[in-house]
């Protein structure tokens, strides 16, 4: 017979165990943003151990021939109330660090679109650790949500392709399609919120070339104070459109 101290009790912790190439680089990158080092070994085996607010992440050695750049080495998810504040300590940390958003190469972290329930931050070892928000919309609709249509449903496609795909490749094709496509027939504000992704996108990927095309094409669309104020808050950094999207006098 089963006595209630033998039973399962509700209360476990489950502790991400993730990969990891370089400890030297680890240690640096999660001492950057502000993690605790709760333990150091790195002989005769690698076991390293970071918490944060209310988390842990451990570290064990990766397997021989590892190549963190193809970024498929592991990752976890970390469920919390709101991403936002989450994003804005971590961007504070690189900042103080490095001078700089880390939001090429490895490590990194993802761009934060004010209203976006995600974000990624990848480590040095390529492995993936996701904020996402609780309540998160469980129907999410690749392709862009079937009750949009036109250069709407192409926004949204690509919004889900950024934040849920972390494919930013996509995301410019589905914009940059969607605008040519229905660019002509849709709403003005529409328009913008196209050209100013296209923008954001194109120097992300390192493809500026086009930008003064798309910011040219930007700067004759009129828009109300409001519409402005939405346009700017559809982009992680408002400061690239600034060129294109001047201050109304």
């Amino acid at each position: 017979m089963t006595i209630n101290e033998d039973r399962v009790q509700p209360n476990e912790t489950t502790v991400p165990l993730l990969h990891c190439v370089s400890p030297e680089e680890t240690l640096a990158f999660w001492r950057a943003l502000g993690f605790e080092v709760a333990y150091e070994q790195t002989k005769p085996y690698v076991y390293l151990a970071f918490s944060w607010s209310g988390f842990a992440l451990h570290y064990a050695a990766a397997p021989s021939g590892l190549d963190p750049s193809v970024e498929k080495t592991g990752g976890c998810l970390v469920m919390v109330d709101a991403v936002a504040p989450y994003h804005t300590a971590f961007t504070e940390a690189m900042r103080r660090t490095y001078g700089k958003v880390l939001v090429k190469g490895l490590p990194r972290m993802t761009r934060y679109r004010p209203g976006a329930s995600r974000f990624s931050v990848v480590d040095p070892s390529g492995n993936t650790i996701i904020f996402i928000q609780r309540d998160e919309p469980e129907d999410v609709e690749y392709g862009g949500s079937k009750a949009l249509q036109g250069l709407a449903r192409a926004l949204d496609n690509a919004r889900v392709l950024r934040e849920f795909k972390n494919d930013d490749r996509a995301a410019f094709r589905a914009l940059n399609s969607g605008l040519r496509r229905h660019g002509d027939s849709a709403p003005v504000v529409e328009q913008a919120l196209a050209l100013a992704g296209l923008i954001e996108l194109s120097v992300a990927l390192e493809e500026s070339e086009r930008v003064p095309d798309w910011g040219s094409r930007l700067r004759q669309l009129t828009l109300t104070p409001q519409e402005r104020t939405q346009v700017t808050k559809a982009v992680a950094d408002p400061a690239v459109l600034e060129p294109w999207l001047p201050e109304a006098s």
